[in-house]
């Protein structure tokens, strides 16, 4: 046996008797040999064999600008050159206050105070907390509870899961929530209400109107994923139900906090999904892509209104005390600058919109597929969602594993895709060609076809 698969052996070995994998069934990941990453480079990744796979779900819908992007490596580099951390605790650092500055530059008019910290699930936290608080100064005690969607996902903190709604994933953990009000998701193709998106009138609107005109008075806040509801199913929010969810928050009083962790820098089209309808949230929730990709960021940005409650002196204790130990590190911050950067000299946003036409034709040709059911999309966020019977609607059993068995199938083609239940998932980085973007949806079509 030569070194190298001596070595690459040795890896799969330490593996799966170290590592426990997230969102990974682990008896299974100890039945089966896994793939193991070495390297990157461009919209592609390389195992430790020295296989090539197209990063179809940009390592989980963080990668932006690609793999290796120079102008990010060197911003890194550069900032270890001076100092790769120091606290925010009472002290300030130089990328994080550039990066605050560029992102109120940018993100909707009446956001300007911003708050650091480390993933999406935090940046969650730290709205929920805030609003919660903000009422608490505001004297309004009995605001103790969120409005949030069936659905939802917004990260896997207790606070995160107490406002998701995906049964799956949060079922378990039930004792350990706080309560909550739920609200209809907008899932024309499986309508909560029996309705028909052509006819219906956002009648889930009226559903939430009616929670809010009962219980407005307790509510502190209402969270959405903007345009699409990632985790959910890639679920595409129909045409002006944003904007009515926005003008329901304003309409009932309650604080309106927007989770672009997974939608925001690009994804849909729109630097954020929030522009699509003009909306302007109490709280804008972002990480993921905001560092292109490479290093744990989040920020939670929110208006001077919120922010100006929390002003008193020392002893009123008005103080938000909640913080993290790498919150604002300049290393992620830095890259985070760089992203924002190549946003502008790569017109991103401009390719973006082209690419979603193919993908949108592609949509079309796919849907005369006998297991296809439905197709969305927006931007390079897109879902196939695959049935059993396309009459009914009839959806594949949960332990048939039939989207883990596409994606599986495509791997075996050379493209890395994940699932969410049936739905297949299309999350490339942003900086993908159209030539590998054609071969990744070549890919995914063979592989339905073929498995189902």
């Amino acid at each position: 046996m030569s070194i190298r698969l001596s070595r690459n052996k040795a890896l799969e070995e330490a593996d799966r008797r170290y590592i426990w994998h997230p969102f990974t069934q682990m008896k299974e990941w100890e039945e089966n040999p896994p793939v193991i990453i070495e390297e990157g480079r461009g919209v592609f990744l390389k195992d430790i064999y020295g296989r090539w796979y197209l990063d179809g779900v940009a390592s989980i819908w963080v990668n932006v600008h690609g793999h290796r992007r120079k102008e990010i490596d060197e911003a890194i580099k550069a900032q270890i050159d001076r100092i790769s951390h120091s606290t925010l605790l009472g002290l300030g650092n130089v990328p994080s206050i550039e990066l605050a500055e560029r992102l109120v530059s940018i993100i909707p008019e009446g956001l300007s105070k911003v708050f650091y910290s480390d993933n999406g699930s935090t940046s969650v936290e730290v709205a929920i907390k805030m609003a919660f608080q903000y009422w608490q100064h505001k004297g309004e005690k009995g605001r103790n509870t969120f409005l949030c969607l069936n659905n939802a996902y917004h990260g896997d903190t207790i606070g995160a899961v107490s406002v998701g709604g995906i049964e799956l994933f949060h079922e378990t953990f039930r004792p350990l929530l706080f309560r909550t009000h739920r609200a209809p998701s907008p899932y024309c193709y499986r309508c909560e209400l029996g309705l028909n998106r052509r006819d219906c009138d956002l009648a889930c609107l009226e559903r939430m109107e009616e929670i809010l005109k009962r219980h407005h008075e307790e509510i502190a806040a209402l969270i959405i994923e903007p345009m699409v509801q990632g985790a959910g199913g890639m679920i595409v929010f129909p045409a002006g139900y944003l904007k009515g969810v926005a003008e329901l928050a304003r309409k009932y009083g309650v604080l309106l906090i927007a989770d672009e962790v997974a939608v925001g820098f690009g994804r849909t089209g729109r630097m954020f999904a929030c522009e699509h309808e003009g909306v302007v949230p109490d709280f804008l929730c972002l990480s993921k892509g905001i560092t292109g990709g490479y290093l744990p960021l989040a920020v939670t940005v929110t208006t001077e209104e919120v922010y100006s409650a929390f002003l008193g002196e020392f002893k009123e204790l008005k103080t938000f005390f909640h913080g993290h130990s790498y919150t604002g590190n300049p290393l992620a911050c830095a890259a985070a600058i760089a992203s924002l950067e190549l946003f502008e000299k790569d017109d991103l946003l401009a390719s973006v919109k082209q690419k979603e036409e193919l993908i949108r034709s592609w949509f079309v040709e796919i849907e005369g597929l006998e297991h296809v059911g439905d197709t969305r999309g927006m931007g390079l966020i897109g879902g196939v969602e695959l049935v059993e019977d396309k009459e009914t609607k009839k959806p594949y059993p949960y332990e048939e594993k039939m989207g883990y068995r596409v994606c599986e199938r495509a791997r075996e083609k050379g493209l890395l895709i994940r699932p969410l239940g049936n739905v297949i998932v299309i999350m490339p980085p942003l900086c993908i060609t159209e030539i590998e973007l054609t071969r990744m949806l070549q890919i995914i079509a063979e592989a339905i076809d073929e498995v189902t």
